[in-house]
């Protein structure tokens, strides 16, 4: 494959400590990739834009909320359709938390929001489509991580973000 551009993206896993549940979107049906797929809070990383920048934007563009950085989940790499260069993402993958999870105001971008626990989102996501794998492996880091992560990282990422530069 040729040596061309990509793609910066950023993926927020809301979930709400209260309830102790993540919220999942719907893509809206005229989305160019992926619609009806349930999904987390996705976008992209505008040039001169870092990664935690992105993230807290995507989240009040499509949530109109502020959220609190939890931790790092992972990174991910994909093609937003077929497999070329300007299709190529990637990406930065946290999980954040909200205080009040009714506050949220969906934007156009998805036609449904449902906050869900881990097991109730592996009963929706039965399907074989890789959005919807993908969306799986990133709730069960998110299980897998809130268990073993000491509260002082998650605190750390609080304080002083994700960033390095």
């Amino acid at each position: 494959m040729s040596i061309g551009r990509f793609i910066g993206g950023v993926g927020a896993l809301v979930w709400s400590p209260r309830l102790d549940k993540y919220l999942l979107l719907r893509r809206a049906a005229d989305k160019d990739f992926a619609s009806g797929i349930w999904e987390c809070v996705t976008g992209r990383v505008d040039q001169g834009e870092g990664f935690e920048d992105a993230l807290f934007r995507e989240v009040r563009e499509e949530l109109g909320v502020e959220v609190e950085l939890e931790m790092i989940l992972g990174t991910t790499h994909f093609y937003r359709g077929e497999a070329s260069p300007e299709n190529e993402l990637i990406g930065v993958v946290c999980l954040v938390s909200l205080d009040d999870p009714e506050s949220i105001q969906v934007s156009s971008e998805h036609s449904q929001a449902r906050w869900m626990s881990a097991a109730e989102i592996y009963a929706l996501l039965e399907t074989d489509h890789a959005s919807s794998r993908w969306i799986r492996g990133v709730i069960e880091r998110a299980e897998a991580l809130k268990e073993i992560t000491n509260p002082a990282v998650r605190d750390y990422f609080r304080q002083r973000g994700m960033e390095l530069g």
